[in-house]
């Protein structure tokens, strides 16, 4: 009798442990009052609107300076097309690198929600000095000799990839109907990217080129003001990690621990390297990653010897766990897929500079009536994103998936090859048309005509295909690296992905810098001269489609040898 109470007891004990944890979480979030979040009452899609009306004001504002910049280098400060081209891709990359410190002081210190909130002020106090310099007299600065004319990249995009893996981290990856919802998060955030990017590339471009830039700095000032709001909102709906200290050192120490451990062989059997017995790992944050083959000479920082305790204690600069060294081995694996996303980057870079001055150089009117701004073809990449993201998650990845039984219907690496190869065809599409422009031009001696007459539209084809690109590549790899990611640095891999764009914005204004110095050699023109119809411009972007092509080929070898990362299957 008593053995059998004994068993109803706990059975009983059994039912509310399970109870308690269905009610609760099992990725180690929080909720807004530092408690086990509440699966009913926080995260998902409940969340979710708050991060994307902050993600779709905050790109409104960035685009709102970004799409017309060279136009207002080129004609309200006098500069030349190389000067304008290369000062907005430098800072655009600018922009791109500085994520980087708000994804380190997101895992370190601060957590994603402070990171992002903190940075968002200070972006706001940003666009409104910009605002002040572009429209009151007297603070407008001596940009066509310092270039201070725009805001920083540490204001405009510190904290953009937090924005990213906080809204991924609404979804509980333990859950199955929840881990499913994610895969749409990284569609639609990017989506909301490109309703911000449209409103710039349209009525804010239209407003610089004709009301005033005062009005047109000033409104993306509003606009980040109230992607603030718009994140604060949020608070208590959303799902918190907790910082788990500074990758950067969890990566030192593996390194050293290695090189302390040279000499020692790292033993056959993989289950006596050291890991912790718990069922949560060491790394906060984070859970417990399974041993790979690859980059073994790592491995020996988690081989155990007398000398790795101090006082009874692991000294951390001696013996890593298992999960730190594989930390390590997947910021490694992704380091080659990182690199092939740079000259994607710097063909999508082109869309700010030489695509705008290309369409400066064409008949800019509708109806021999309204003029539209160059810049604002830009809108048609947009568009074009818009376009695909919905077509993409509701029809290519359903009929993909009866054929490849995956569940996404691509992998992410295969996802982000198909934007490679369609970015191809849009520098192929971009040189064309240059090419056929430039014969009108001799043929009717246009060359010192502002306008020739050919419509702007006929640009349209190349904005549209970049975009059908991104949806395949940029989205791709944003959710490659977060996936791929380790828990406790998702951030940091997310500001890594970005880092291409960084790259490539630089890439692109080296290779402009290498081709004007070629191509001016015994006073020629040149590719890119400033006034393009004497110049080449179709060379440039057919080198750039060469380079893409070399570019697949390295990406399809290193994609092919790519190891995913194994997490620990619990036995509970």
């Amino acid at each position: 009798m008593g053995s059998c109470n004994h068993q109803e007891i706990k059975a009983h004990l059994q039912e509310a442990m399970a109870a308690e944890e269905d009610i609760h979480t099992n990725d180690g979030t929080i909720d807004f009052g530092n408690k086990p979040a509440v699966k009913k009452e926080t995260g998902t899609w409940k969340a979710c609107p708050y991060i994307l009306g902050n993600e779709c004001c905050e790109r409104l504002a960035y685009y709102g300076i970004n799409t017309n910049l060279v136009n207002y280098l080129k004609f309200e400060l006098n500069q030349g097309n190389v000067q304008a081209v290369n000062n907005v891709t430098n800072w655009s990359g600018t922009c791109c690198v500085m994520p980087l410190i708000g994804a380190f002081l997101a895992y370190a210190y601060l957590g994603r929600y402070w990171t992002i909130a903190s940075f968002s002020i200070i972006y706001v106090i940003g666009m409104t000095i910009v605002t002040m310099s572009a429209s009151v007299h007297g603070l407008k600065p001596l940009c066509d000799e310092r270039n201070v004319c725009h805001p920083t990249g540490l204001q405009i995009a510190v904290f953009f990839p937090c924005v990213s893996s906080f809204g991924a981290d609404q979804f509980d990856d333990s859950d199955e109907a929840e881990k499913k919802k994610k895969s749409s998060f990284f569609n639609w955030f990017y989506f909301s990217i490109n309703i911000g990017a449209l409103v710039a590339a349209s009525c804010l471009v239209w407003i610089q080129t004709n009301v005033g830039w005062g009005w047109g700095f000033g409104i993306p000032a509003v606009a980040m003001a109230i992607a603030v709001v718009s994140f604060f909102a949020g608070s208590r709906l959303y799902r918190y990690q907790r910082p788990g200290g500074s990758p950067l050192i969890r990566i030192c120490q593996v390194l050293v621990a290695s090189f302390r451990k040279f000499r020692i062989k790292v033993p056959a059997d993989k289950s006596l390297l050291y890991e912790t017995a718990d069922a949560e790992s060491a790394v906060i944050g984070s859970r417990k990653l399974d041993h790979t083959k690859q980059l073994s000479f790592l491995d020996k920082a988690a081989v155990e010897t007398p000398s790795d305790c101090v006082k009874g204690s692991v000294n951390a600069w001696r013996l890593s766990t298992v999960t730190q060294v594989e930390e390590f081995k997947s910021i490694i694996r992704l380091l080659p897929i990182w690199a092939t996303g740079i000259v994607f980057s710097a063909v999508y870079s082109q869309m700010g500079t030489l695509f705008v001055l290309q369409g400066n150089t064409m008949d800019l009117h509708i109806d021999n009536s309204f003029e539209i701004p160059s810049a604002s073809l830009s809108l048609f990449d947009t568009i074009s994103v818009i376009f695909w993201v919905p077509i993409y998650d509701r029809l290519i990845v359903p009929l993909a998936r009866k054929f490849t039984g995956h569940k996404n219907g691509f992998t992410q690496l295969q996802r982000i090859a198909i934007g490679l190869v369609i970015s191809i065809f849009a520098m192929l599409t971009a040189g064309t048309l240059e090419l056929v422009r430039l014969r009108e031009v001799k043929k009717h001696n246009y060359y010192e005509l502002k306008h020739i007459p050919m419509s702007i539209f006929w640009q349209v084809p190349q904005y549209f295909i970049i975009g059908c690109a991104e949806v395949f590549t940029f989205i791709g790899q944003l959710k490659f690296f977060y996936e791929q990611a380790p828990d406790a640095m998702r951030s940091l891999c997310s500001a890594l992905s970005l880092t291409t764009a960084a790259l490539g914005n630089y890439l692109s204004t080296l290779l402009v810098n290498i081709v004007t110095d070629f191509s001016t050699r015994h006073g020629k023109p040149g590719w890119i001269p400033d006034n393009l119809n004497y110049g080449n411009l179709h060379y440039f972007f057919w080198l750039l489609a060469l380079l893409s092509v070399l570019n697949l080929g390295v990406y399809l070898m290193v994609a092919r040898c790519y190891t995913y990362k194994k997490l620990v299957v619990s036995s509970h």
